[in-house]
C-alpha cells in the first residue's frame, strides 16, 4: 500500500493537471461563444497567469515580496521585438541597434524563450546583489530596480524607443498560445516547489534561523527561484507584446506591478492554486465591470456603471477579501485529484 508520504507527492503532482484543465475548460467556454473580445480577454487572462505564477515561484517560495518583476517582463517583451520585428520597423523605430539585432528576425517561438532566458539572466546578475538583503530591505531593492529599468526603457531612444511606442509586433498570441504557456509554467512551478530547493526555500521562510542551522543556503536557493522566476515573468512580457503588438515602457511600470500582486494576494499567496484562482477572479472580475460600465441589456432593462466605478468597486472587492478571507480565497491550499483543497507544500512538508 502507499505510505502517506508517497500519496501527499502524488497529489501535489497533481495540482498542476487540476490547473490545467480549469485553464482549459475555461478557453474552450470563451471559444464556444464566438465572441472576439471575450477571446481577447482570455488571452490577456492567460498571459496574466504566466506572470503571477512566475511571480509566485519567487514570492510564494522565499516570502520576499518583489515589486521589481515588472522590469523582468519589460525585458522579455522588448528583446522578442528587438528579434521579431522586421528590419524596415527597426530600422524606423530603433535606428540604433547593432547591425546583427536590426537584421534580426527570428520565428516568435526561439524569440520568447530567448527573451526569457535574457530576462533570467539579469535576474541573476540583479539578484546576486539584491538577495543579499531581506524582509522589507529587499522588497524595497527590487522597487529600485523596477524604477532603474523604466528609466533607461524610457530614455534609450534608439534602442527602446523611449516613451514613444513601438508597434508592428506580430499579433499571434491567442487564448490557446497564451493557454500553452501557462500550462508550461503551471507545470514548471509545482516541480520547482516539489523540489528540493524549493522546499529548502520555504523552509527559510517559515524560520530562517533554524533553516540557516540546518545547513540550508538561504542566499543560493532565492537566487535560483528568481531567476526560474524571471524567466518566465520575461515570458510574459514576450506574450503581452505580441498580444497586443505594440510596446511602450508604461505597459511595464506600477500599473501592472500592483494588479499582479494583487491577483497573487488574492488568490492565496501560499499556493500555486492560488496564484492561478486569483488570476481568473480578478480577471473576470475585471471584463465584468468593463461591459457594465459600457452598458448590458438584461430583459427589458439596460443596466450600466457610471464612468470609473470599475477601479472603486475592484478597491472595494480586494478590501474585503483581505478582511474576510486574509491569507486569500484558498488560504494557502491546493487542489488536487480528490478536488478538495489539500494543505500547502510547506505545511505538508512540516509534518512529513
Amino acid at each position: 500500500m502507499m505510505g502517506k508520504h508517497a500519496q501527499n507527492r502524488l497529489l501535489a503532482y497533481s495540482t498542476p493537471v487540476v490547473l490545467i484543465g480549469l485553464l482549459v475548460l475555461f478557453v474552450i467556454a470563451v471559444t464556444l461563444t464566438g465572441d472576439k473580445a471575450l477571446g481577447r480577454m482570455a488571452a490577456e487572462t492567460l498571459i496574466r497567469v504566466v506572470l503571477v505564477v512566475g511571480l509566485w515561484i519567487f514570492v510564494g517560495n522565499s516570502g520576499v515580496v518583489s515589486f521589481g518583476h515588472a522590469g523582468y517582463m519589460a525585458i522579455g517583451a522588448y528583446c522578442s521585438a528587438w528579434l521579431t520585428l522586421k528590419p524596415q520597423m527597426k530600422s524606423l523605430f530603433l535606428p540604433d541597434l547593432p547591425p546583427w539585432l536590426a537584421q534580426a528576425e527570428w520565428p516568435v517561438l526561439p524569440a520568447a524563450i530567448v527573451s526569457g532566458l535574457l530576462a533570467a539572466l539579469v535576474a541573476l546578475i540583479s539578484g546576486a546583489a539584491i538577495l543579499r538583503l531581506s524582509g522589507i530591505a529587499a522588497s524595497i531593492a527590487t522597487f529600485a530596480f523596477l524604477a532603474i529599468v523604466n528609466t533607461v526603457y524610457s530614455n534609450w531612444e534608439g534602442v527602446t524607443g523611449a516613451t514613444s511606442s513601438v508597434v508592428g509586433l506580430a499579433r499571434y498570441v491567442d487564448q490557446w498560445v497564451a493557454l500553452a504557456w501557462a500550462s508550461v509554467a503551471i507545470i514548471a512551478a509545482n516541480l520547482y516547489a516539489n523540489s528540493a530547493s524549493g522546499l529548502a526555500l520555504r523552509a527559510t521562510r517559515e524560520d530562517e534561523v533554524a533553516a540557516s542551522a540546518s545547513g540550508i543556503n538561504m542566499y543560493r536557493h532565492r537566487l535560483l527561484s528568481l531567476v526560474v522566476s524571471g524567466f518566465f515573468t520575461g515570458v510574459s512580457g514576450a506574450l503581452l507584446g505580441h498580444s497586443i503588438g505594440v510596446l511602450n515602457p508604461d505597459s511595464f511600470y506600477l500599473g501592472i506591478t500592483f494588479i499582479s500582486l494583487a491577483m497573487l494576494v488574492i488568490g492565496g499567496i501560499g499556493s500555486l492554486s492560488g496564484a492561478v484562482v486569483g488570476v481568473l477572479s480578478l480577471s473576470l472580475l475585471i471584463e465584468t465591470l468593463v461591459r457594465l460600465e459600457q452598458g448590458m441589456t438584461i430583459g427589458a432593462s439596460e443596466i450600466a456603471l457610471p464612468s470609473g466605478a470599475q477601479e472603486i468597486l475592484i478597491g472595494v472587492v480586494m478590501i474585503l477579501v483581505l478582511i474576510l478571507r486574509p491569507a486569500g480565497l484558498l488560504a494557502g491550499k491546493e487542489l488536487s485529484f480528490q478536488f478538495v483543497s489539500q494543505r500547502s507544500p510547506s505545511k505538508q512538508s512540516s509534518t512529513n
